[in-house]
């Protein structure tokens, strides 16, 4: 354990988020009901803890939708899929599950209308993302993705109206940068009446930013292919900490930190490793929670998930001679909290 940490800047909100929330117990549900093998297309959420306890119940993660076999349970992940995707998956003749964070859904449609109308789509994300993968995939031959401020500068002039949309867990600098870069060169560009940048995101980014001009180091919690893992520790360092620790877990701490330490996670890291870091961390005066707004968003069960607890209460039904009310059990859900799934799962 550290010893010579005096306080602990406990960033809120920190860790899941409603998305990651919905898709991790969903994917509880399905461990629960069907025996293994049950497959799921990308990682569920980008968080090696996660993931690995899953493959533990004997999830298979796949890239490629070819890779399932006929007939097997499968879930789409958070993350949102292409439309080919989609349309495979549910020709493989299993039950589908498709968690996409209804944040990504938004977006999906906003590419879909303004390709429609006509529009050329920039498409502010991170190439090979699985998120931006997903969503260029929606109309391809009218997107184009830009990842940094100077490639605004190569996109081709064009007589079409220009709409500017972006990846959900982009950093709230990166989007603005752009934003004004493609205003400059192709005079206003069309935007979503209500942001793209996902609440959670943006929510944990203005959290940390206080956190992180009081602290002498700042820890941020999560797996190095989170995209809104590494936006907190750009912004961790962009906020003009000298001492900035991206982690996994309680394991790679840094031993020899001192003074006030700023903590943070990503909103795919779960509770047990921030829990675990503050333990490490053993602060001498205690915890100060930095509380920027309470998040109480809460998403349901994808859909085909409720229609599958119900038809399986129905069944059970007709088994015992008594009504099982599906509503009921569905309506636990929001009670559930994903972090404690995956400990129980464990």
């Amino acid at each position: 354990m550290a010893t010579n940490v005096n306080k602990v800047l406990l960033s809120q909100p920190r860790g899941f988020c409603a998305g990651v929330e919905m898709a991790i117990k969903a994917l509880g549900w399905m461990v629960r009901v069907f025996e293994a093998p049950v497959y799921c297309y990308h990682e569920i959420v980008h968080n090696q803890l996660v993931v690995e306890r899953f493959k533990k119940l004997g999830v298979v993660f796949v890239d490629d939708i070819n890779e399932v076999p006929f007939g097997y349970p499968l879930m789409l992940s958070a993350h949102g899929s292409a439309p080919e995707v989609v349309k495979q998956a549910q020709e493989k003749g299993g039950v589908v599950i498709n968690a996409v964070c209804p944040l990504v859904t938004k977006v999906h449609h906003e590419v879909k209308v303004r390709a429609k109308n006509g529009y050329k789509i920039i498409y502010v994300g991170h190439k090979g993302h699985d998120e931006a993968l997903g969503t260029v995939a929606v109309a391809p031959e009218s997107i184009e993705l830009v990842e940094r401020v100077e490639e605004v500068s190569n996109i081709e002039k064009t007589s079409q109206p220009i709409a500017l949309l972006s990846q959900t867990t982009l950093a709230q600098r990166e989007w603005s940068e752009i934003l004004d870069e493609a205003n400059k060169q192709f005079g206003t560009v069309w935007t979503a009446g209500k942001s793209d940048l996902c609440f959670a995101t943006t929510n944990r980014q203005g959290a940390l930013e206080q956190v992180a001009i009081r602290s002498d180091a700042v820890i941020v919690i999560g797996s190095p292919n989170s995209s809104n893992t590494l936006a907190l520790e750009k912004l961790a360092k962009e906020s003009g900490c000298k001492n900035v620790y991206r982690i996994d877990g309680p394991d790679e701490l840094p031993l020899d930190l001192e003074g006030i330490v700023g903590v943070t996670a990503g909103a795919s890291a779960p509770q047990e490793l921030i829990d675990g870091v503050i333990e490490k961390l053993n602060p001498l005066d205690g915890i100060e929670v930095v509380d920027v707004t309470i998040e109480d968003e809460y998403f349901p069960p994808p859909r085909e998930l409720r229609d599958l607890v119900k038809i399986l209460s129905g069944l059970l039904s007709l088994g015992i001679g008594k009504h099982i009310d599906s509503s009921k059990i569905l309506g636990q859900d929001r009670n559930l909290n994903a972090s404690e799934v995956i400990q129980t799962l464990a």
